[in-house]
C-alpha cells in the first residue's frame, strides 16, 4: 500500500494512519457517497463533473452538500504528494453516527485518496445472474454501499475476468459493477438509458456529447431496447460491446462470459474520438 496516499483534515497521511472511528456511519451502515477520477498529466481528469455528482449523491443520499472547495484542496494535496497516481479516491460520510440506520448530527468525514490506476485498451467480461433494482432508494446515487459490486466482480476475476454484467428487474440491460456499457447494434453505438437503474457515469455522458457533437450515431437507447438477452447478439458476433469507465476511459470489450468478441469498426471510431477530446481538455 505504499502507492496510496490519504488527506484528511488537511493533512497528508500513509494508507494505515488512524483516521474514521469505527462509529463513523460510513462504515457501520455505508452512510457515505464517493467518486472516483482518473489522472491525467497530474490531473483529476473532468474533476468538475465528478464533484457535481457527488453533491447529486449527497443531496439524494439525505447528506448536507459537501465543501467542493475543501475537496478540491484535498485532491491537489494526494496529486502533490503522489505524482504517478493514476486515480483520486473521494468519499463523504455521514460522520459519527449510532449503529443502526438513524442519523445523529454530526460533521462530515472527507477523505481523498490517490493511487494507482490506468486506462485499458480492452476489457473481459461475464454476466451475473444478480440485478440492479432500478426502483431502489438509491438509485443513480454513487454511495459507499458497494457490496454488490464486490460479489459480481469477484465472480469476474474467478472466471478470467475483470467486469461483469448485470440486468435490472425487468430484464433489461443495465450496467457493469464498474462502468457503463454501450452496445454496437444495427449501425448505432447504444447505451442502456438512465431508467434502467444505471449509473450516469461521467464516461458515459462524455462519450454520448462528443459522438453528437462529431455526428457518429451514439446514442441512449430507448425504455426497452436493450434486452439482457442482447448480450447473446454479442456472443454471436452481431453487437459488439464497449466499457466507459472513469479510470479504465473507453475500450472495447473482447470477450464475454469466454467468448472471444471482435471489437465493431463505430466503436473504434469511438475510442479514438474520447481520446483524442480528452486530450485536448482535461476538466471537459
Amino acid at each position: 500500500m505504499n502507492d496510496v496516499v490519504v488527506w484528511s483534515d488537511g493533512q497528508v497521511h500513509a494508507p494505515d494512519a488512524l483516521l474514521v472511528t469505527a462509529v463513523d456511519h460510513g462504515i457501520t451502515v455505508g452512510d457515505g457517497v464517493f467518486e472516483t477520477c482518473g489522472v491525467d498529466r497530474g490531473q483529476a481528469f473532468a474533476l468538475t463533473r465528478h464533484l457535481e455528482r457527488l453533491s447529486r449523491s449527497a443531496r439524494g443520499l439525505g447528506l448536507a452538500e459537501p465543501d467542493l472547495d475543501l475537496v478540491r484542496r484535498g485532491v491537489a494535496a494526494v496529486l502533490e504528494a503522489l505524482p504517478g497516481a493514476g486515480r483520486v479516491r473521494i468519499t463523504v460520510t455521514g460522520g459519527i453516527g449510532p449503529l443502526g440506520s438513524d442519523r445523529a448530527p454530526s460533521a462530515q468525514t472527507v477523505l481523498v485518496m490517490a493511487g494507482p490506476g490506468s486506462a485499458v485498451t480492452s476489457a473481459r467480461a461475464i454476466r451475473v445472474p444478480w440485478v440492479r433494482n432500478e426502483r431502489s432508494a438509491v438509485v443513480g446515487l454513487k454511495t459507499t454501499s458497494y457490496a454488490e459490486n464486490v460479489v459480481a466482480v469477484a465472480a469476474a476475476h474467478a472466471a478470467g475476468a475483470d467486469e461483469a454484467y448485470l440486468a435490472n428487474t425487468r430484464g433489461e440491460l443495465c450496467e457493469g459493477t464498474g462502468s457503463n456499457i454501450f452496445v454496437e447494434r444495427g449501425g448505432e453505438l447504444l447505451t442502456p438509458p438512465l431508467s434502467s437503474g444505471c449509473l450516469a457515469g461521467i464516461t458515459r455522458a462524455l462519450v454520448l456529447e462528443w459522438a453528437a457533437q462529431a455526428g457518429l450515431p451514439v446514442r441512449e437507447a430507448h425504455p426497452g431496447e436493450l434486452p439482457f438477452e442482447v448480450l447473446d447478439e454479442s456472443i454471436a458476433g452481431r453487437a459488439p460491446l464497449l466499457l466507459a469507465s472513469s479510470v479504465r476511459t473507453v475500450a472495447p470489450v473482447v470477450e464475454l462470459d469466454g467468448v472471444a468478441i471482435e471489437p465493431g469498426s463505430l466503436g473504434a471510431e469511438v475510442v479514438a474520438m474520447y481520446h483524442e477530446r480528452a486530450a485536448g481538455d482535461l476538466d471537459p
